[in-house]
């Protein structure tokens, strides 16, 4: 079945609207549980009730099963939260009991206050059981030979653990904290297309960022259902014909050089990763593309790629 650009945005959109279906959105939300930290008292995730309920007991967290909110209620600062939290998902690393802590990276994700203050940090592969907010950086590669557009589009390496053998942007990662999004941009360029970084810092372009609202499927590894809200800062870069992206790690296998059509029949295979592939029809949409004209569902996908959380962002 061929997928429509609506499919691949749903795909990765894909947490109910209260403006779409009010009945459903207030369902959901009364499924859920808050997570929030001790003297801010606002929502900064939402979490399965399965993955709440581990909690229970467990000292510095308060599990409040009428109000559905669970309280880290140690630390003042950071560092201290930090901590704590790290104390915590170590702990419950070595139980086995959720999947998701297999794909352990080591790498720290900041989640933000309403204040756009660093509330704390929590380990890559654990953010999706807290449901809290995490930022990224996409770059589309393309040249244009003979008047032609053609997009460097690379694939997955199969023996990844998430989305093993899909297509991908160009460039793509995580921001750590601590980290602005140029600098990791930088930094992916390196690792994972070999481009040279005096190129990247001249002539990559910053056009923009998507929001969505993703729930993780089998192809995400680990536990399905996870809530991954996700800031995507996105970048275009020309390359020169003679600069072709090259793997810098074991991440990508190969990068391919596609015509428009090609990609766009790829997507309608559901070949990318989800939120690759709203990267790139953000792309169609921004270099004329993907018109209204001839996208009936133009304003939807637009304004799906341009979600509003409830929760706090940069």
């Amino acid at each position: 079945m061929s997928l429509t650009n609506l499919d691949l945005v749903d795909a990765v959109d894909g947490f109910p609207y209260y403006q779409v279906d009010p009945d459903l959105y207030a369902a959901s939300i009364s499924t859920y549980y808050e997570l929030r930290v001790t003297d801010h008292d606002y929502a900064l995730g939402y979490m399965l009730p399965s993955v709440a309920e581990v909690f229970r007991g467990i000292p510095h967290w308060d599990l409040n099963d009428d109000d559905r909110i669970l309280t880290l209620t140690e630390g003042s600062t950071p560092a201290e939260r930090s901590a704590v939290v790290a104390t915590t998902l170590e702990a419950l690393r070595k139980t086995d009991h959720f999947k998701v802590l297999a794909k352990w990276r080591n790498e720290l994700y900041p989640v933000y206050g309403r204040n756009k203050e660093l509330l704390f940090d929590v380990e890559r592969a654990a953010s999706p059981l807290f449901g809290v907010v995490t930022y990224g950086v996409h770059l589309t590669a393309f040249v244009k030979k003979d008047g032609e557009l053609r997009i460097w589009i690379p694939r997955r390496a199969r023996t990844k653990q998430t989305y093993g053998g899909m297509l991908d942007n160009a460039v793509a990662g995580g921001i750590a904290t601590g980290e602005v999004a140029f600098e990791s941009l930088v930094r992916e360029c390196a690792e994972e297309a070999s481009l040279p970084e005096d190129l990247v810092r001249s002539e990559a372009k910053t056009v923009g960022c998507i929001t969505y609202f993703y729930i993780r499927d089998k192809n995400a590894g680990g536990e399905t259902g996870l809530m991954q809200p996700e800031v995507e800062y996105v970048y275009d870069l020309e390359l020169p014909e003679d600069v072709v992206p090259k793997p810098g790690d074991d991440e990508v296998e190969e990068f391919y050089l596609w015509t428009v059509d090609e990609v766009k029949e790829h997507l309608a295979k559901g070949e990318f990763k989800p939120n690759c592939a709203a990267v790139m029809i953000d792309f169609f949409i921004r270099h004329g593309i993907l018109t209204p004209e001839g996208e009936k569902d133009f304003i939807e996908i637009v304004a799906r790629l341009h979600r509003r959380f409830e929760f706090p962002t940069l």
